[in-house]
Parts: structure tokens; C-alpha cells; sequence
């Protein structure tokens, strides 16, 4: 069960079913889900002049046992290496303003997905 998805820019992707030979169509999710929220915030903060030298992040989808096999839950921590505890409050607002306003993936998901968000300064 594998396909090869490819966008306007030629880009190829493997999606595969077993997640062996690419990621599964849950797993891009998720991953769509971290990519848009990480360009968000890596955005906010270099207008708001916060030095970030490196922003990871951590996602986890919980899924419901039954079909479809949704997902009921995402939780996500934000990585970021660079910013100091003086910058604190504006990585907090960088992520509210992705997940509330700027995250087109976020914002199509269902409204009762719970995702719950953290971070941790390095």
C-alpha cells in the first residue's frame, strides 16, 4: 500500500500505509500539523526579534479504538533552542497566535480534536 503524492513543485512523497517505505497519511498529518505550527511560530518571533537557533517539536496523536480510527487527541512540545527566560512570554504568545489565528492545518481540523500544546527553552 504505497503511493507517491507529488505537488505542483515536483516534490515527491512516499506514503505508505506501513509506514516503511514513507510516512502513513495519519503520520503526514501530524507532521503537517507540527510543519505549519513551527513556520508560525519561527515567523512571530523573528518579527518579534527573538533569536531562535533551533525549534523542534515533539507530536503525538492518540486515536479512537473504533473506525474510523480518528484522532481524539494531539499533544505537541515545542523545542527551541536560542530564545532566554526573557523571551519566555513571547514563545508562549508565538504558539497561542499559530494555534488560535495563523495555522491554516490547525484550523481545519475538527473542533472538538483536543490539542494540547507545551514548550521548553534549551
Amino acid at each position: 500500500m504505497v503511493f507517491e503524492g507529488r505537488v505542483a513543485s515536483e516534490a515527491l512523497t512516499m506514503i505508505d500505509g506501513d509506514s516503511a517505505a514513507g510516512p502513513s497519511p495519519m503520520e503526514l498529518l501530524l507532521m503537517s500539523l507540527a510543519g505549519c505550527m513551527a513556520i508560525d511560530i519561527r515567523m512571530i518571533l523573528e518579527k518579534s526579534r527573538v533569536d531562535v537557533k533551533e525549534l523542534a517539536v515533539r507530536i503525538e496523536g492518540m486515536r479512537a479504538d473504533e473506525e474510523p480510527k480518528r484522532f481524539t487527541r494531539i499533544e505537541m512540545v515545542f523545542e527551541l533552542t536560542g530564545p532566554t527566560p526573557d523571551d519566555d512570554h513571547r514563545v508562549a504568545r508565538a504558539i497561542q497566535l499559530s494555534r488560535d489565528k495563523y495555522c491554516s492545518v490547525h484550523h481545519t481540523l475538527r473542533p472538538d480534536l483536543e490539542v494540547t500544546t507545551s514548550y521548553s527553552l534549551t
